[in-house]
């Protein structure tokens, strides 16, 4: 298991481990600086979050970060050297996946004593964070439609429903010239299905144009869904084209608005959250304060019966073994597994991706080598307890506690089966500063790091760069970050909802041939 709390942040540099061979700059380090805690002089200038080698490096030995491999010394490293792409090498390495032999029990709170928010609670026995109708495409085709039916609705046209957060139009590039049957199609349903049931939609609709692969019917038949007053569908070359789908579906939706305003917040457990965890735009500070204390916030959750959700595969390949080894059974931490395998088979070498070592010009900049170093700070986001159950991407998540969601690395794309599978809300970490909403669910924006919080304060819901700045402990900021989570769950409005983000990030996996 990962050690995810630092041993110093008031020096210069910052040391993660006892048996690290690297350092984090916690400021910009020059050239000629007397690192005194380590006992060596920097050779080189280094930025905030980069790492300086604390000891000579052999050529060939692992690069230690969280006593964790991180790749390999390209060429022989003097201590107080700068320590990057430029002389780390990127390559395999056995790691023992020592299937659930960590894994140790989480006990939850009685129902009596678990943290509470303000949901909403649907017939099904879901809890939405919020209460919006949405609008869905089966295809590309039918994408205009979708967003004038939602564009209908402004805020001034909903002032008289207080209660309802929106009308949003989810449209997307899929549902013709794909493959008609198999995993893609399957997917693509799928996906559509598990926002359909999100519960925080109070009413959707369902568009397609009529002629496309993706069949109204079959994707009806596939997720076992049924028309009511709650789940409207139309066809618009059975409708009789635009304008006259537009205006019948506009009219559905002014008849949901009444029924969808009168429902009310209720008290409830905070075992019915299911947060999805994302992080984008990392950087050096991003296994050091944001993500381990996202991690904190979560294992307060799993204590209080709450549920969640890691993702991003490529973005945990080189720990993936910390992961397995807390899994609850074998069976789960070989799913895990075999989910990283099937992306290494179809990612060959060769290909300029993450799970091929190469992160974003961002993550490089921001001070991460190679993707052994992102994903060992985007791991941490799931905490510390064990790993429950490992789904497919947008397959309902019905387990409690730690699960593991496979989805891509792109962001839009992971958050999408996340919310498909349930999930209702979205806790986001950023060191270089995404800006990112996630409509029906609330996404709420953690900081690395001050500098760039202060910069970027109008995107960014709270700044766990205090834990660098020394104003606050890790944990303190997990349980502000737990705290700020009841609120948002409650009503209270993130900043990329302020700034009304998220009608555009509805991004289903593609993983099928376009013909």
């Amino acid at each position: 298991m990962i050690e995810n709390q630092t041993k110093s942040t008031t020096g210069s540099v910052i040391r993660l481990h006892p048996s690290d061979n690297v350092v984090i700059a916690r400021i910009d380090v020059g050239i000629g600086s007397k690192i005194e805690s380590e006992g060596f002089t920097s050779k080189s200038q280094v930025p905030a979050g980069h790492k300086i080698a604390a000891i000579d490096i052999p050529k060939g030995s692992a690069i230690l970060k969280y006593d964790t491999c991180i790749g390999f010394a390209a060429v022989d490293i003097a201590a107080g050297t700068y320590v990057h792409s430029h002389n780390v090498s990127f390559q395999e390495y056995d790691r023992d996946y020592a299937y659930a032999k960590n894994y140790v029990a989480t006990p939850v709170l009685p129902l009596d004593q678990q943290a509470r928010f303000m949901g909403y609670v649907r017939a099904d026995g879901q809890v939405g964070t919020r209460n919006f109708i949405g609008i869905l495409s089966t295809v590309n085709c039918s994408a205009t439609v979708v967003h004038k039916v939602a564009e209908a609705f402004s805020p001034e046209r909903l002032k008289e429903f207080p209660n309802i957060d929106g009308v949003v139009g989810l449209s997307h590039g899929l549902g013709c010239g794909m493959e008609m049957t198999g995993e893609p199609m399957e997917l693509l349903r799928r996906t559509l299905g598990g926002y359909a049931r999100n519960p925080n939609f109070a009413g959707v609709l369902i568009i397609g144009l009529g002629c496309e692969r993706n069949q109204l019917a079959g994707l009806m038949t596939q997720e076992g869904l049924e028309s009511n007053p709650k789940l409207k569908t139309f066809v618009m070359q059975e409708n009789g084209g635009t304008r006259k789908t537009i205006e019948s579906a506009v009219h559905a939706v002014q008849g949901m608005l009444a029924d969808a305003n009168n429902v009310q917040r209720e008290s409830v457990s905070a075992s019915h959250l299911k947060i999805g965890l994302q992080c984008g735009g990392s950087d050096g500070f991003s296994s050091i304060t944001a993500n381990p204390a996202l991690g904190a916030a979560m294992d307060i959750l799993v204590r209080h019966g709450g549920t969640a959700i890691l993702s991003e595969t490529p973005e945990i390949y080189g720990v993936e073994h910390t992961l397995t080894r807390r899994a609850v059974s074998r069976e789960v931490g070989e799913k895990l597994i075999e989910r990283i395998r099937w992306w290494k088979d179809v990612y060959s070498p060769g290909r300029d991706v993450q799970i091929n070592g190469a992160v974003s010009p961002g993550n490089q900049v921001g001070g991460l080598a190679n993707i052994f170093e992102k994903s060992l700070g985007s791991s941490m986001k799931g905490g510390t307890t064990g790993l429950m159950q490992v789904y497919r991407y947008a397959d309902p998540v019905r387990d409690h506690g730690f699960v593991f969601m496979d989805t891509p690395g792109f962001d839009p794309c992971s958050a999408t089966g996340q919310i498909a599978g349930g999930a209702n809300m979205i806790m986001f970490t950023t060191g270089r500063g995404s800006m990112f909403g996630a409509k029906p669910v609330p996404s709420v924006k953690l900081a690395t790091n001050t500098k760039m919080y202060l910069n970027l304060t109008e995107d960014m819901d709270l700044n766990c760069g205090e834990i660098l700045d020394g104003t606050a402990t890790l944990q303190e900021i997990g349980q502000r970050i737990f705290d700020l989570m009841l609120k948002v769950a409650s009503g209270e409005r993130t900043k990329s909802e302020l700034l009304d983000l998220g009608n555009h990030e509805f991004v289903p996996w593609n993983i099928g041939v376009v013909s």
